[in-house]
């Protein structure tokens, strides 16, 4: 019983006493080695894996604040060989089935899931919420006295029609909606 204790020791011994360190001083490195510091990392060096977020719009910007979140898309889409502000300023239509066309698709492809900013979080398709709040601005701009106004098919746009004689009407709905969006959104 004594020699299973006495091995018992030693193979204990054997396996706690070489992370005790040297008859250096302790804390401080051996012979200029970095200290060992036990981690949950594999050897194996590895990049980053945070993919970076899409910019995202919110109902209270101003247009030079989303030309601003909108300028890494456009880089993207001139690096990939189309301008958009120059076919803006230059009225070129992309006419389907053209060479235009495939470029700007082949662009856009690369370009939009990457820098696109997503529509504001009231809005997106994505927010089980937007219908909700889409009806509340409809709620809103009723009140305001819009008369032919109704969410989309879609369920998250909002529709202004009816009489098109009464341009009065849409012309008040497409004043409105930013001020009833910023409405409900401070509600919520």
């Amino acid at each position: 019983m004594r020699r299973n204790a006495a091995l018992m020791f030693a193979a204990v011994a054997l396996t706690v006493l070489p992370g005790c360190g040297s008859a250096e001083e302790p804390g401080k490195p051996e012979s200029g080695a970095a200290p060992r510091v036990a981690t949950l990392q594999s050897g194996a060096a590895s990049a980053p894996s945070k993919k970076a977020e899409r910019p995202r719009e919110r109902l209270d910007m101003t247009p030079e604040e989303y030309e601003a979140l909108l300028e890494p898309y456009n880089k993207c889409m001139r690096e990939q060989g189309f301008d958009p502000r120059d076919s803006r300023t230059k009225g070129e239509v992309a006419v389907p089935g053209s060479d235009a066309e495939k470029k700007v698709e082949k662009a856009n492809q690369i370009c939009e899931p990457q820098y696109l900013p997503l529509p504001p979080w009231e809005k997106d398709p994505a927010n089980p919420e937007a219908r909700d709040f889409a009806l509340d601005v409809v709620k809103c701009l009723k009140r305001e006295g819009v008369k032919f106004v109704e969410v989309s098919e879609d369920g998250i746009s909002i529709a202004l029609g009816g009489d098109q004689n009464d341009k009065r009407s849409i012309t008040l709905g497409m004043d409105r909606i930013p001020d009833c969006e910023r409405e409900v959104a401070a509600k919520n």
